[in-house]
């Protein structure tokens, strides 16, 4: 199968969304499949083509939401080179700029498009309003969800039923809705891939001694992500285990807001932020950790956590949909709805290391139905449902060869 994915984020972008796509990328290469990718030039405002011409990397326009860029939605200069890819199907991950030149370029060449929602938009209008006009706002973003989410593309795909019941229940959404869990590349967080080396390095850089525990946090550092409940709290497991490090780990607009938020509890010395650091380190940080937390309440799924599971750490993260499926409570971690339930779990924890052990050993064992290869398995399912029977493309450039080849036979060349 030759297969498009089409995204405005994409890896040294480091996020859930980017880590999820490269991780598919490379699960349906392992499995024979021809994978071409179409995302944003993150650097300048040039054109980048990389990997033998099957990564076309688009010139955008900062949007002020992160490190986000906008495409114009017709790159003329891109055509021509995905026309000669010879797509079977295309996948998109997100809903504008790329996301619609893919639908362009699907109706245009006649390719079926299959499209992952990630990102529960209405939660993140705030950026763009700063306050202003919220509810008309969300209308426009249901309608233009809804919009390039039922007339654009054959099948959606959504990663927990949180995000499928905003569909069917709010947006009333009457096609074909996939639940597939996103899946990681568990084994790079698994604790004998870890260079002890490396790791030891890392403890000694963050200034952490051996007898530190340590709670770990990674993604956005931003509202939405309620880190400053992780950092009010935190005051509290220090007054019973002054040995309790809070690592949080990410950038975002918030970061000083924060780093003044510890100094004002004068935690500071046991609250440490490492700011944006390079993708191939991340799994270091889950393995310096003790334990993982997070009270995000605006996630779709929560990467993050089956991260921290595959490293065999117990997860305390909030009672969301989002991770009641991934976090079994009592069994892999804990499920909290307030502030004395969080405190209360994380005191247990904290004072217990044989239940860190044990829970972290079945977040292990649970971590494997989150792998690659089944996601990857069940992503080209919903591929076959969207292809409807259609005959797989053959590879062009084979195919000039292969003449080229016959011609110069016949020539006696």
């Amino acid at each position: 199968m030759r297969i498009g994915i089409f995204t405005d984020t994409y890896p040294p972008f480091i996020n859930g969304v980017s880590t999820s796509i490269k991780m598919l990328e490379n699960a349906l290469r392992k499995k024979g499949h021809k994978v071409f990718i179409v995302t944003v030039n993150p650097d300048n405002m040039s054109y980048q083509f990389e990997d033998n011409g099957r990564i076309i990397r688009i010139p955008g326009i900062p949007v002020g939401i992160y490190d986000y860029r906008l495409t114009t939605f017709y790159p003329i200069k891109a055509v021509n080179y995905i026309k000669e890819w010879n797509l079977d199907i295309i996948h998109t991950h997100t809903e504008f700029g790329i996301g619609t030149f893919a639908r362009v370029i699907g109706k245009q060449f006649d390719i079926p498009v299959v499209h992952t929602y990630h990102t529960m938009y209405e939660d993140y209008v705030h950026y763009i309003t700063k306050g202003y006009f919220d509810k008309s706002s969300k209308k426009i973003v249901e309608y233009l969800t809804k919009f390039y989410c039922d007339k654009t593309i054959e099948e959606l795909i959504v990663p927990t039923k949180k995000t499928y019941d905003l569909f069917k229940e709010k947006y009333k959404y009457d096609r074909n809705v996939h639940i597939v869990p996103t899946g990681i590349e568990i084994e790079r967080f698994y604790k004998e891939k870890i260079n002890i080396d490396k790791l030891n390095q890392k403890r000694k850089e963050l200034n952490l001694n051996k007898n530190d525990i340590i709670v770990l946090f990674v993604g956005r550092i931003a509202s939405e992500k309620s880190i400053d409940f992780l950092i009010d709290n935190h005051v509290s497991l220090l007054k019973k285990h002054k040995n309790c490090k809070l690592l949080i780990v990410g950038d975002g607009p918030d970061l000083e807001e924060y780093k003044n938020l510890a100094k004002k509890h004068k935690i500071e010395d046991s609250v440490i932020f490492t700011g944006k650091v390079p993708w191939n380190e991340v799994p270091l940080y889950y393995n310096l950790a003790d334990i993982f937390v997070t009270a995000s309440h605006t996630e779709t799924q929560g990467l993050t956590v089956i991260e921290a599971m595959a490293a065999s750490l117990p997860v305390v993260a909030l009672n969301d949909e989002s991770f009641r499926n991934t976090v079994i409570d009592s069994l892999t971690g804990y499920l909290f709805n307030n502030k004395k339930e969080y405190v209360n779990r994380m005191l247990e924890l904290l004072g217990d290391k044989t239940k860190r052990e044990k829970m972290g050993k079945q977040a292990r064992i649970n971590s494997e139905t989150y792998s690659s290869k089944y996601f990857a398995e069940r992503i080209l399912d919903v591929y076959r449902m969207a292809l409807k029977g259609r005959p797989l493309k053959k590879d062009k450039s084979f195919i000039s060869r292969l003449k080229n080849t016959i011609k110069r036979g016949f020539h006696g060349k």
